[in-house]
């Protein structure tokens, strides 16, 4: 469906309709706060190679690299801010319309905009676990390399992201699923919808006989089976989709 006023008018009339409204989020969303995306044309990973920096073998082999990786993207989330399109979906929770928020993001965006009820199905980059005890500790501030942040135990700590080629831990992944299943309407935005299993999470909607809202600058894999797609930034297209909502509900 094209950018329109009647694709947002028919996006609010979806949302308000719904019985169970999710969200899913990726890195697109937090573009407009500018953080770097991974598979956007000026994507990281068209710079750098996944397996050399998000990897368990990349931190075995070389962690000082990995870290100095990670405290530059530290770096760039501490200092980065919500953008409309976080506000807007804390608006909509506000508004008792969305059940649960879904990112593929590492970053705190949405906690710092104020949403209260969101799943990070790949973990965080403000928390650290030790390699050698398991423990998880909340980063206050971005590390500075060298030396290599360890625990009390002596072993090395590492970015408590999921890598490639690590499991998404159980709890998140059944609550993530068990929601997805629970929706009957959900929006996505800013996601490539390339990473499995975080891209079959519309499709648990789509097959249940819900319906999909996208927003995305380009089109995606998911874009032929949503019943809207904008093609519109994410902040742009959320607080439009929210001002009609309001129209609405008068």
């Amino acid at each position: 469906m094209k950018n329109s006023d009647e694709a947002i008018s028919q996006a609010a009339e979806y949302i308000l309709k719904a019985r169970y409204l999710t969200a899913l989020t990726g890195s697109g969303i937090s573009a407009e706060s500018g953080i770097p995306t991974f598979r956007g044309k000026d994507g990281l990973w068209n710079r750098y190679r996944p397996e050399d920096l998000a990897t368990p073998e990349a931190f075995r082999r070389d962690p000082e690299v990995v870290w100095r990786w990670y405290a530059w993207r530290m770096e760039r989330v501490w200092s980065a801010n919500p953008n409309p399109a976080h506000y807007a979906l804390r608006e909509l929770e506000e508004m008792g319309l969305l059940k649960c928020l879904i990112t593929q993001n590492v970053d705190d965006l949405h906690e710092r905009a104020g949403s209260g009820n969101v799943v990070h199905i790949h973990g965080s980059i403000k928390v650290v676990r030790c390699v050698g005890c398991g423990k998880c500790f909340d980063l206050a501030s971005p590390p500075i390399i060298p030396p290599l942040p360890t625990c009390g135990c002596g072993a090395l700590l590492r970015p408590g992201v999921v890598w490639f080629g690590e499991a998404i831990p159980s709890d998140v992944l059944e609550r993530s699923f068990a929601e997805a299943a629970m929706s009957d309407v959900m929006i996505v935005v800013g996601t490539s919808a390339l990473v499995y299993p975080a891209a079959s999470l519309p499709l648990v909607v789509k097959k249940k006989g819900g319906s999909l809202i996208e927003i995305n600058p380009e089109e995606t894999p998911l874009t032929g089976y949503g019943d809207i797609s904008l093609r519109e930034n994410a902040g742009s297209a959320l607080s439009k989709i929210v001002h009609w909502i309001n129209r609405l509900r008068g």
